[in-house]
């Protein structure tokens, strides 16, 4: 069995190595010779692939991180606590990602300091590149108890401990903004996107789906860690979280289908275009399935179900940003978008750096927490019922000579 977890260990090791040279390739080649020579982005498209995937879905996905965090800290509910470091983790590589992602995406790169600097409070861009980068950094501080345990630093250790309750509102606070904001982007140009995504609410709408996304990530993150490094599946708290990610998604499914409703625009999901069917795979995928599934106790209180139904939940929320992103600006003939090859490439290689690093971050860090030991358990059980046995013998040697006396 440890060779056959060998094997699969080695394999994703090299898949993960491959797609990052291959990555690299891509990177190497766009600051080398432009945007214009490595992507078919333009000016009538200039989002694609970078923008919907690598920050629309890389932002969304770590939401866990702020609301995992405001469960234990703000609310102190405990039981979420064991989840909450590989949850933070996973919510700062994402941000680091996405910065790299940002750094890549950008015409000047080398002027992604401007923000600091030069300020456009009225800019919704602007606002989103502070809460991004503020949010970072909180998402650093909440991550360092982890790395000042690893290196026995107990003075820095106990001032981030003393102001860990600010640091997490702050986050959630910078969180619902940003996380609102990035749909805010996209209610400036109403003229070029489809009537099935456009809305003035979707701030809202990119919010509470990026709740359920974030915390269906951390079931799905969860599994694939237990797994790959031999930890047991905590079903009953994921399934806690099973039953919040279906009270998000019927929230954000009701509401967006009556913001379809007011606005007249649910007769073009009927309309035989392809624009309508992705829609339909967006809703039913990512709501109707996994809702269905999940109010289900049977299959909502099983490892497999909690995974399947979540992979749902992330398929689509992965279809509706790059839905929003890409295929409501294809609405004419000549403004049309298919990412190039190094696009993908640099796309999968984060990808690809994220799980290694994650990896690394577990093989190397407390993120966990000790594993408990199956035979010290079983060792302890013994020993337990060895001494209830002789404490039982004891009193009845006792009570034989009291007897006698």
């Amino acid at each position: 069995m440890k060779q056959a977890w060998k094997r699969r260990y080695s394999f994703w090791s090299l898949t993960a190595a491959v797609l990052i040279v291959i990555g690299l390739v891509g990177v190497i080649q766009r600051y080398a010779f432009g945007l214009g020579e490595t992507t078919n982005l333009s000016d009538r498209f200039p989002w694609g692939l970078w923008i919907g995937f690598d920050i629309l879905v890389g932002v969304g996905l770590a939401a866990g991180g702020f609301t995992i965090a405001a469960a234990v800290h703000i609310f102190n509910i405990e039981r979420f606590r064991p989840i909450l470091k590989p949850t933070i983790l996973t919510a700062f590589l994402g941000y680091l990602l996405v910065i790299a992602g940002l750094l890549v995406d950008l015409g000047k790169p080398w002027a992604i300091w401007h923000a600091l600097i030069y300020w456009n409070t009225s800019s919704v861009m602007f606002e989103v590149a502070w809460c991004v980068m503020l949010y970072t950094v909180v998402l650093a501080l909440e991550f360092s108890p982890v790395v000042l345990e690893r290196f026995n630093l107990q003075a820095p250790l106990r001032v981030i401990r003393a102001i860990t309750i600010p640091v997490v509102v702050t986050g959630v606070i910078l969180s619902t903004l940003h996380q609102s904001s990035l749909g805010s982007l996209f209610i400036i140009i109403p003229g070029r996107m489809h009537p099935l995504w456009y809305s003035t609410i979707l701030p809202f709408l990119f919010l509470i789906s990026s709740i359920a996304a974030g915390l269906a990530m951390t079931i799905v993150e969860s599994q694939l860690s237990a797994k790959a490094f031999g930890r047991k599946i905590e079903v009953p708290l994921l399934a806690d979280l099973a039953r919040v990610v279906v009270v998000v998604l019927a929230t954000f499914l009701a509401v967006r289908v009556q913001d379809l409703i007011n606005r007249d625009a649910l007769r073009f999901a009927l309309e035989p275009t392809y624009q309508s069917g992705l829609f339909w795979v967006e809703i039913v995928l990512g709501t109707f399935v996994p809702i269905a599934l999940l109010l289900i106790p049977r299959f909502r209180h099983t490892a497999n179900g909690l995974f399947n139904a979540s992979v749902l939940v992330l398929l689509g929320f992965v279809a509706n940003r790059l839905n929003t992103a890409i295929t409501s600006m294809e609405q004419w003939p000549d403004r049309t978008y298919m990412p190039s090859w190094q696009e993908v490439a640099i796309t999968l290689g984060l990808a690809a750096v994220g799980f290694a690093l994650f990896s690394a971050g577990v093989r190397y860090l407390n993120v966990f927490g000790p594993q408990e030991d199956p035979g010290a358990r079983q060792r302890q059980e013994v020993l337990s019922q060895g001494s209830r046995t002789t404490s039982r013998r004891t009193d009845t040697v006792c009570a034989e000579a009291s007897s006698h006396i």
